[in-house]
């Protein structure tokens, strides 16, 4: 199966080749595609003429997102109904990966895919608008939903803890933010699953469990052997941003794991990830 891979620079297009090696993919980074642009997307995929494209390229700067909507949805939202309708026109089948943040995070149990969207965010919204742009321009596509995911290299969570327990010797994180931590090659692995299927629809791949922003960082602290630096609890009005993270923002597997597809929990899989990257 010939695939194209958007984003082809980030974490998860970075991580999907390697899952990936029966197949004959191309990734293409922002700096080689601009979504935005109607004729360039057509040009790229009239070009390679991909059996699937999985779509990974967005603006994620969450709080980016909240300062400049209009640019998110651009790039989210605007740039997907890009890629959707190139896929229709040369006949691609189409992964589309979304979030967590399409929800409003008021349900304390979690979501499950088929729930309702209502963003609180601009990250959010212009997500909840590229599914919908998908959902309303395909039929042969996946919309995969992920959530506090992080890899080798880079920026994330769990270098920001490190870094700021080593250098301060304390950190203060939310305890009023729920979450899915997951680790970018097993959300990966459960991709290179899902296509195999051709059962289209919407999923949620997160590594499994759900905790808080603080518990994440107690487990991280734990792994590098950083349990004298205290993390102090506090409340998400006491962190000030400009987005508006949902507070139970836990994403169920449920769909996925009719078909066999499940991933490991979120402790196991931060444990490797630690062994290998800290």
């Amino acid at each position: 199966m010939r695939i194209l891979i958007t984003g082809g620079n980030g974490q998860l297009g970075t991580a999907l080749p390697a899952v990936l090696t029966e197949h004959e993919v191309t990734a293409v980074g922002k700096n080689q595609l601009d979504i935005t642009d109607k004729a360039a997307v057509f040009m790229a995929v009239s070009t390679t003429r991909p059996d699937l494209l999985i779509h990974c390229a967005a603006y994620t700067n969450v709080d980016g997102c909240a300062r400049e909507p209009e640019l998110a949805y651009r790039v989210n939202g605007l740039g997907t109904q890009n890629i959707a309708l190139a896929c229709q026109q040369f006949g691609a089948e189409m992964v589309h990966i979304s979030t967590n943040e399409v929800f409003s995070g008021q349900e304390p149990g979690g979501y499950e895919e088929w729930m309702a969207r209502n963003p609180v965010n601009g990250y959010g919204r212009s997500k909840a608008a590229a599914e919908s742009h998908v959902q309303n321009i395909l039929n042969r596509t996946y919309i995969v939903r992920t959530a506090w995911l992080y890899a080798p290299g880079g920026r994330n969570f769990i270098h920001a803890i490190l870094n700021r327990a080593r250098d301060t010797g304390q950190v203060r994180v939310v305890t009023d933010e729920i979450g899915n931590p997951t680790y970018v090659h097993d959300l990966a692995a459960a991709i290179a699953q899902l296509i195999e299927t051709h059962q289209y629809g919407i999923y949620h791949f997160v590594n499994s469990g759900a905790c808080s922003r603080w518990q994440f960082a107690n487990e991280i602290l734990r792994l590098a052997g950083l349990t004298h630096v205290t993390n102090t609890p506090i409340l998400s009005k006491e962190f000030v941003r400009q987005s508006t993270p949902p507070p139970f923002g836990a994403l169920h597997n449920v769909a996925g794991a009719a078909l066999g597809i499940t991933l490991r929990p979120w402790p196991e899989a931060l444990a490797d990830y630690m062994s290998r990257d800290t």
